[in-house]
């Protein structure tokens, strides 16, 4: 069912809320729990949600000499390596500029003099409540890189070139990547992130 006409959020969310009726969990995992929700519809039926629930994670776009910072790695879920800016999840209570400071050296080796959030955005609202905080990290210093123990990295430094070229090429077909290497191109070109400032 469609409506046309001007957004207005308030009159939207009325007309459109659903409301849970019941939840049950499916399955608790170290990184994701699955839950089934009744709910309830607009025009009084009932439906079923499924939904996965997510701590929430962080992701870096750094710079570093006209060049960012990415990282190769196997994606289970997908069956082959992909080419992603440094990222990782939130633990419990962690506030999101701690955690990207953390995952960057982890993840990198390096430490930034500069860091600011650009955006914070879901990943699938479709059925996930995921959501990444996306930051800018510059003036980097080369330290050590500590990956998670079941982690396997391959840090690289890339131009804007060579990032568009991964796009096209499937390299990099992750959301949060081709969001950063697109809002860095808009600075390259703007001086401004995006929506930044």
């Amino acid at each position: 069912m469609s409506h046309s006409g001007s957004y207005n959020r308030e009159s939207s969310e009325h007309m459109l809320n659903e409301t849970t009726l019941s939840t049950t969990s499916v399955f608790e995992g170290k990184i994701i729990s699955l839950q089934v929700d009744t709910v309830r519809l607009p025009d009084g039926q009932t439906a079923t949600r499924e939904v996965v629930r997510h701590p929430g994670a962080v992701a870096i776009l750094a710079i570093k000499d006209d060049k960012i910072l990415m990282v190769d790695q196997f994606r289970q879920p997908l069956g082959r390596c992909e080419v992603e800016i440094p990222a990782g999840k939130l633990e419990r209570g962690e506030d999101p500029l701690e955690a990207a400071k953390r995952e960057l050296e982890e993840e990198t080796g390096y430490t930034c003099g500069s860091i600011r959030k650009l955006h914070a955005f879901y990943t699938s609202p479709g059925f996930a409540d995921e959501i990444i905080h996306l930051y800018v990290a510059e003036d980097l210093s080369k330290g050590e890189m500590n990956p998670d123990e079941d982690e396997f990295l391959e840090l690289m430094e890339i131009t804007l070139d060579e990032a568009n070229a991964l796009i096209r090429e499937t390299r990099i077909s992750d959301a949060k990547t081709i969001l950063a290497v697109y809002a860095w191109q808009a600075y390259k070109l703007t001086g401004k992130f995006g929506y930044d400032g």
